[in-house]
């Protein structure tokens, strides 16, 4: 990964799970990195200290990124600091809550397609004039799910058909940004145990259910996830775009 050395990162939602293992794993790669948080700041300052402690950049910032002024402000903090964007990684999302169809009212709906697409528009609108300006090409990993293929687990309709959306929204943003030598992928994580996430919505007994039938036969991390998503960074200037890397153990196999 020593590609990414001197890379200028901006990623969302890495105050904890994969967003925190993420950064972490780009920091080690060498790049400076700007590091959105929503809540809780001991996560970034963490990864700031390591960044520092390698001779690297890091520093962080709050936004409530379904809000486009937010949004604006922020990716232009994280590009003054930076001094440009090579990367951009939209891990921002969740399920809010499990509702089945006949308790969804408007405002849940609303509220999981904000916190899901609405903050992955925001954030690379405001980030694409940087993104085009990056020398070497630049790379866009968003984070999707395996509820995005398979449709998930009952309870979880609307956070599915965000994910899903996402896996579109990926290939219509590489087939749009290519001109501009800007790569665009997404990673679709099956059982990732140990995050907020899950820590919230899974219960043991649900999650052992799902283990079993996990070809591997175990749940995955964090850093399982976030190593594929710095592959994908890696190769700013590759030729992999539109793509989307199942990280699930087997269970979803195309």
């Amino acid at each position: 990964m020593n590609k990414l050395k001197g890379k200028k990162v901006f990623i969302t939602g890495a105050e904890q799970g994969i967003g925190y293992h993420t950064a972490k794993c780009l920091i080690e790669s060498g790049c400076d990195i700007y590091i959105h948080y929503f809540s809780g700041t001991e996560g970034p300052e963490q990864l700031v200290a390591l960044a520092t402690s390698l001779g690297q950049r890091a520093a962080f910032g709050p936004a409530d990124l379904t809000k486009r002024d937010e949004a604006d402000r922020c990716v232009a903090k994280g590009v003054e600091f930076l001094g440009g964007m090579d990367v951009l990684v939209n891990n921002v999302g969740g399920i809010i809550g499990r509702k089945w169809l006949g308790e969804i009212e408007p405002e849940f709906w609303q509220t999981v397609i904000d916190v899901n697409m609405t903050t992955m528009l925001n954030v690379t609108q405001a980030a694409l004039p940087h993104l085009k300006k990056a020398e070497d090409g630049a790379s866009i990993v968003n984070l999707a799910s395996l509820a995005g293929r398979s449709g998930g687990h009952s309870g979880s309709l609307a956070y599915s058909m965000t994910k899903g959306a996402v896996l579109t929204w990926t290939r219509s943003l590489a087939a749009e940004l290519g001109e501009f030598g800007i790569r665009v992928n997404a990673v679709a994580p099956g059982l990732i145990l140990g995050t907020r996430f899950h820590n919230q919505h899974t219960t043991k007994e649900s999650a052992d259910e799902t283990v079993k039938g996990i070809p591997l036969g175990k749940a995955g991390t964090s850093e399982d996830v976030a190593r594929t998503i710095t592959f994908l960074a890696s190769e700013y200037d590759g030729f992999i775009s539109g793509a989307t890397i199942d990280v699930n153990g087997g269970v979803y196999r195309m």
